[in-house]
């Protein structure tokens, strides 16, 4: 079911990327590199993939909304996965445990999403190019 509408899902997109580039410093983990740089990294990943994305929040609309979907997705599985496949589970939950959650929150919300946007523009642009890949 999707009903996160993209004009919720973007702002949402842009609050995670900041959080996650500053979540080191918020729960204490900045003094562990692999859970730090992995925060960050996703965090400018998120921004990036938003920055490019056809939508209400895009400022280049380059990406199509669904692709930008399975992007989020697929960075939710690699930060939710990311302590056990760095090596820094171990090291308490405030290090692992925001990396987990805030990667399970990206699968959700990815997963109820709208792949259309609203604006109208933005929807025409979508549609040429689900056409042109049809």
């Amino acid at each position: 079911m999707h009903f996160i509408q993209t004009r919720v899902h973007g702002p949402l997109d842009y609050l995670v990327g900041i959080v996650l580039i500053v979540a080191p410093w918020i729960f204490g983990f900045s003094d562990v590199d692999s859970a730090k740089w992995t925060a960050i990294g996703v965090g400018v990943a998120v921004l990036a993939s938003s920055i490019m994305t056809n939508y209400e929040w895009g400022l280049v609309r380059v990406i199509p909304m669904h692709v930008h979907l399975i992007a989020d997705a697929a960075l939710g599985v690699f930060l939710a996965a990311s302590p056990w496949i760095l090596g820094f589970s171990d090291e308490g939950t405030n290090v692992w445990l925001p990396h987990l959650l805030v990667g399970l929150g990206e699968i959700g919300v990815a997963a109820m999403s709208n792949p259309w946007p609203q604006d109208a523009e933005a929807r025409r642009r979508e549609e040429r190019v689900v056409h042109r890949t049809a």
